[in-house]
């Protein structure tokens, strides 16, 4: 039962929400993820992709606010994605220590950087925009334990897939997790950059 090894804070979330059935794919995904590999969890659409990403993202981070420096990091298509997936993460760190931070290219770049440095945990944002902070030493990378990317399928475009082949040079050691619907050729072809020794996880 996965929710039964998560952060005791979690399961007085899930709890609080009713949620007392991990979905297949949390049963199938929700151990490998802990254990630190690199994933791709490929299952079809509303399987628990997102809750997922934002219970292993609140384990692998202990529930706690540590330093300044994000320690986890998830990309998103677009704005509107990024504002989505911040309103869904407050859900569970409402009232907690954890600070979680949403960027995207409406919100300039400078702006960003200064309210990184303030400290955050995790960062939620749009390939472009986090190319933008990185290529600027925006985010403090050396702290980074979790990169996670929701609904991957967009990576297939160009200007997303460069940028992010362009953000994870600068990171030296990190876990990456992929959730898609399915795992096109050109996802695949990130175990030969960052994605090695990856497991997959399809439901």
């Amino acid at each position: 039962m996965p929710f039964k090894k998560l952060h005791p804070e979690i399961q007085e979330k899930l709890a609080s929400f009713e949620i007392e059935t991990p979905t297949p794919l949390q049963r199938k995904s929700i151990p490998v993820i802990k254990s630190g590999a690199n994933v791709y969890c490929t299952a079809p659409k509303d399987a628990g992709k997102t809750t997922t990403l934002i219970l292993t993202t609140l384990h692998t981070l202990k529930f706690e606010a540590v330093g300044n420096a994000p320690r986890a990091v998830v990309l998103v298509e677009n704005k509107e994605k990024a504002l989505e997936l911040y309103d869904a993460f407050l859900e569970y760190t409402r009232h907690t220590p954890v600070r979680v931070y949403v960027g995207h290219e409406h919100l300039h770049v400078d702006v960003q950087k200064s309210e990184i440095f303030m400290g955050i945990d995790i960062l939620i944002s749009t390939p472009k925009s986090m190319n933008k902070l990185f290529l600027m030493n925006g985010v403090p990378v050396s702290q980074l334990k979790i990169f996670s990317v929701d609904d991957a399928e967009f990576l297939v475009q160009q200007s997303a897939y460069k940028a992010l082949m362009s953000i994870t040079q600068s990171i030296k050691k990190c876990q990456y997790v992929l959730y898609s619907e399915k795992i096109d050729p050109k996802l695949k072809r990130f175990e030969a950059y960052f994605m090695e020794y990856s497991k997959k996880v399809t439901v």
